[in-house]
């Protein structure tokens, strides 16, 4: 009967699904907000944590709670609060239907300058047929054009869902489906969504936690937080609190992570949308993407073309007019200038972000995609491409990015000597990779050896030790991978010393030990790590460099302390080892171990040594980051893990360079002290989560500004959103990198996100635009480099692309002023836009990148603009006039060999009829045409290179001159095919005349070379600022 009203009750909770206990002011506010159906406000979301259910004894929150930790609640009393609290779920954001997203596609951005464009076209077409009979179908032929590449390149590019909504369900993923818990004083099994505050858990090793829930009683009970905090170890849990940070207590499990080692018993203190998973996905859903920087630059020059075409239009409006056209030619002309200068051909070629936040692939960016996916870049989010290529500023995850998420032995401490560890194989001799032995490393070999209970998985013996696969955690797999590689087999090892009695590790020992039977020798053999402190208070005395054990002395401690801050402050984890031959009359073979009578002998120890475990940086990574330095790029570290690693990490991998103090290395410095010389202030400061919680956005804003070499460690998920926040108030472009669920706020906030694709997790993929598919930092500044290359491509595409609107608009306005024959028809526009133009702006895309790319500061996003006046200024006064002039030329040469003056109605007595008439238009279309190919072919050949010489690129581009060719060969098919001269009202030329627009390609070709010589040898002139796009 219960589990059916319980079942009942889930269908009248969507609105309120806000679990958990509050203070007695946040059970008001949430009260009140439940009451008017409102939301948490993205600003209490951002807020850090603040509860005191793991700081109060269990007995008073037991009483808060209600419940009873033997007995559980009612079943009663859960229908009550599942009826007040709503289910233990998160809550999905609103759904975006299909018919909007495919609206934006078709609507957003560029499209829309090409719907006004064809409804101009439709317009003209309409006013002319009500005007007169039979007018020209050229207007409507255009009007066709445009809409079909409009529909046909949205239809390709339609979105599959809105992210928001992908996200979600990747959270949805992650909750558990079924768990136990205690009601009526019986545990029984339900599903996780009817948990409710005070129910009392049964968790397991390998289930994921039902609820955030504070810790009753455990037994060897640790979790993976690597998806809450970001840390990469599994954290051990205990019923005692040991911190007032919720998020570093050791006596709270959060809802989803995983148990990956013992049992607990636990009490529900928050549920659904409450939990900490849960605020998190919230943050995460509430948050607004940021406009990619592409998108602005595309809005940029939409405005720049509309405010240019309508003002042209406009003037010759009024000019044609007041020449004495009637107002409906005067429209008709205003219509047709309007269209000239829509570059119909861009919109394939160019990612176009949608008006109202939907995107549209091009094929520059799609191709540019490809290229990094070849190099581990998986790009999600296509216009992000050339946001990378912006970013001023890189926050990287530590674990998995610039380390290598694989913990490995650095150095060992024995014999009073620091000694660091082999990881260097040579599989065609292993004995190489052996260590000498010596009694007190043997020692400490054995040790190794025994205390761990990682073993390898099988079937890798062909593998490289330090690349094969282990069941263990990740220390014990280390130190295992270590013995394989300077000592021998283990599995052989283990054999001759059988494992009789063992006492895992846990908390309150911070100790594991376990007990063997020798193969030589009388008595077991107890082998013992844990805590190095912990240890070495457990020991009487220790191996000198002799082998022998000698007691524990005020000199040997010194230099214990002394190796052991050493290799702390080089952030590596370090563990004491030692070992005790039991006494065989005490202990015959054959007997039963107690832990408690163990524990009585464990004061009479042998310490044999240190051992120090690191994540090691990843070997490309320092090159990288200097990299970044020599391309303007600041790159901050944002970790969950502890200071001290952290900031080894970051010396190690140049974010914090050789020989810069911290502020923290400093005695009294203070980090917002004003100096009167800047240059005195340290470079290098490292933030703790603690110190950061406390600082107001405009301190935040100070270290930002002030600090160059910046490491934040013991971040929480709302402080790298503040982070990313701090960034972007000062202007800067941010690239964030992120692997957890605690990571997906900053990557959604950020300019680009960047998840990992081995350890990242489903959550962080999908909030982010680009995913790294090796997990390795040195792969973001290669896609640094490809994002500035494709702005710089399409730069050279649009160039290219906005050449031939002047030739394509100069013939209508000298028909306006001068009434001359129409040199060029609208179908001819639309042939060199959709046609001839579009494979060699593609073949732009393939361009490599040019010297400069990586030595210059990241992009102004105010002054360098992907349509600057520099590249408006080129493409239509310089190059654009002189294909204008090529095409006059040769449409004048044209016209005289005809015999047929323009200015003349009949030329030199001839009798023209209106078929000679209508065949000699057509020649000047295909001559005007021809005209602007040819010179294309110069226009093409100059774009490829920004400041280099066209000599310079060479060869390095094979899509180049297949694009001359085809678009030479289309031209030759349009000119001279059978049959079409009727449908595309073009007419065959003869071979001399090609010979004017040739004469205008050289003298193009030649002037751009010269003026980019006089650019590489005087930087910073006048021809540069002008000219250099």
């Amino acid at each position: 009967m219960d589990e059916k009203k319980l079942d009942d009750l889930e269908g009248h909770e969507d609105d309120t699904r806000n679990g958990g206990h509050h203070t007695h002011n946040e059970h008001k506010e949430e009260h009140h907000r439940r009451k008017k159906g409102q939301k948490p406000t993205i600003d209490d979301l951002k807020k850090e944590i603040h509860m005191d259910e793991h700081l109060i004894p269990l007995e008073e929150l037991l009483a808060r709670l209600g419940t009873d930790a033997a007995s559980g609640l009612s079943s009663e009393e859960a229908m009550r609060r599942l009826q007040r609290d709503g289910r233990n779920a998160i809550t999905p954001p609103p759904q975006t239907p299909e018919i909007i997203k495919f609206a934006k596609n078709m609507l957003g951005g560029f499209s829309m300058l090409l719907w006004m464009g064809a409804i101009l076209c439709f317009v003209a077409y309409g006013v002319q047929e009500a005007s007169s009979r039979g007018g020209p179908l050229d207007n409507l032929f255009l009007g066709i054009v445009l809409v079909l590449v409009v529909f046909i390149t949205g239809c390709f590019t339609y979105s599959q869902e809105s992210k928001s909504a992908r996200i979600m369900k990747s959270f949805l993923k992650l909750v558990p489906q079924r768990t136990y818990v205690m009601r009526n004083g019986k545990s029984k099994e339900t599903r996780v969504e009817r948990l409710v505050v005070g129910d009392i858990v049964d968790v397991k090793f390998g289930d994921r936690l039902p609820a955030d829930i504070r810790i009753i009683k455990c037994s060897g009970f640790k979790v993976d937080n690597s998806s809450i905090t970001g840390e990469s170890e599994p954290q051990s849990r205990s019923p005692d609190s040991c911190h007032e940070n919720p998020l570093e207590s050791k006596n709270l499990a959060f809802y989803s992570t995983n148990a990956v080692e013992g049992t607990c018993i636990g009490v529900v203190i928050k549920t659904g949308d409450r939990t900490v998973m849960g605020r998190i996905a919230q943050l995460t859903g509430s948050i607004q993407e940021e406009k990619t920087t592409l998108a602005i630059e595309i809005d940029h020059f939409i405005m720049l073309i509309s405010i240019f075409a309508v003002f042209i239009g406009i003037v010759f409006f009024v000019v044609a007019f007041v020449l004495g056209y009637s107002w409906l030619n005067a429209f008709i002309f205003l219509i047709g200038i309007i269209v000239a200068n829509v570059p119909e051909g861009l919109l394939p070629t160019v990612t176009v972000p949608g008006g109202w936040g939907g995107g549209r692939v091009g094929v520059c960016l799609t191709l540019t995609a490809q290229r990094m996916k070849a190099k581990n870049c998986l790009v999600r989010k296509l216009e992000a491409v050339e946001t990378l290529g912006s970013t001023s500023v890189i926050c990287s995850d530590k674990t998995g990015t610039l380390t290598e998420n694989r913990m490995t032995v650095a150095h060992l401490w024995y014999e009073g000597t620091v000694h660091e560890a082999n990881r260097d194989e040579d599989l065609s001799d292993p004995l190489r990779s052996r260590r000498p032995s010596s009694k007190s490393w043997d020692a400490l070999a054995r040790v190794m050896g025994l205390c761990n209970r990682a073993v390898f998985k099988e079937n890798q013996e062909h593998i490289r030790i330090m690349d094969r696969l282990c069941n263990g955690d990740a220390s014990e797999s280390a130190i295992l991978k270590c013995f394989e590689l300077e000592v021998s087999s283990v599995s052989a090892f283990r054999v001759k010393y059988p494992k009789i009695f063992e006492v895992p590790f846990n908390s309150t020992n911070k100790y594991q030990l376990s007990i063997h039977q020798q193969p030589d020798e009388e008595g077991y053999l107890l082998v013992i790590k844990g805590a190095p402190e912990r240890i070495l208070d457990l020991s009487t005395s220790y191996l000198n460099k002799n082998g022998e054990e000698v007691p524990v002395n005020t000199e040997f401690i010194k230099h214990f302390n002394e190796t052991y801050a050493q290799l702390g402050n080089l952030g590596e984890r370090v563990l004491g080892f030692a070992h005790h031959v039991l006494d065989p009359e005490r202990f015959p073979k054959g007997c039963e171990f107690d832990p408690s009578v163990i524990q009585r002998y464990l004061k009479e120890l042998c310490f044999v040594g240190l051992i120090a475990l690191i994540d090691p940086p990843r070997a490309a990574v320092p090159q990288a980051v200097a990299k970044c330095r020599s391309a303007g790029i600041k790159v901050i570290m944002v970790t969950g893990d502890h200071p001290l690693t952290a900031k080894a990490i970051g010396r190690k991998v140049g974010i914090i360079s050789p020989g810069v103090r911290t502020v923290d290395e400093i005695p009294g410095a203070d980090p917002f002290t004003p100096l009167s010389d800047p240059s005195d202030r340290p470079k290098g400061i490292v933030i703790h989560g603690a110190e950061l919680a406390e600082m107001s956005d405009q301190k935040v804003d100070f270290i930002l500004a002030n600090y160059p070499e910046i490491i934040f460690a013991r971040t929480s998920p709302t402080q790298k959103l503040r982070i990313v926040e701090g960034c972007q108030r000062a202007g800067l472009v941010v690239a964030v990198t992120g692997d957890g669920v605690n990571d997906a706020p900053a990557l959604r906030k950020a300019n680009i996100g960047i998840a990992m694709g081995i350890t990242g997790s489903e959550v962080s993929k999908q909030a982010a635009s680009m995913i790294l598919l090796d997990d390795n930092f040195a792969s973001i500044v290669t896609a640094v480099e490809e994002g500035r290359l494709v702005f710089d491509n399409l730069k050279k595409t649009i160039a290219y692309a906005l050449t031939a609107n002047i030739p394509e608009l100069i013939p209508f306005l000298f028909y306006i002023i001068m009434n001359i024959p129409l040199p060029l028809g609208a179908i001819a526009i639309i042939i060199i836009c959709v046609g001839t133009d579009i494979v060699p702006a593609i073949s732009l895309a393939y361009e490599k990148a040019e010297c400069d790319i990586m030595a210059r500061p990241p992009r102004d996003q105010h002054k360098d603009r992907l349509a600057s006046h520099t590249l408006i200024y080129q493409s239509y006064a310089q190059i654009g006039m002189l294909e204008s002039a090529a095409g006059f030329l040769t449409y004048f040469v044209v016209m005289g060999e005809n015999g047929f003056s323009p200015v003349k109605a009949n030329s030199y007595g001839q009798d023209w009829g209106y078929a000679e008439r209508k065949q000699l238009e057509y020649m000047c279309y295909t001559a005007w045409f021809v005209s602007i190919v040819v010179a294309q072919w110069a226009d093409l050949m100059i774009c490829r290179t920004r400041r280099n010489s066209f000599f310079e690129a060479g060869m390095s581009n094979p899509y180049f001159f297949f694009a001359l060719l085809s678009e030479t060969a289309l031209a030759i098919f349009l000119a001279y095919f059978p049959g079409l001269s009727h449908i595309i009202l073009f007419s065959g030329l003869r071979f001399e005349w090609l010979f004017v627009p040739f004469s205008f390609s050289l003298i193009i070709f030649v002037y751009d070379h010269f003026r980019k010589l006089f650019i590489r040898r005087y930087p910073g002139c006048w021809v540069e600022r002008e000219t250099l796009y």
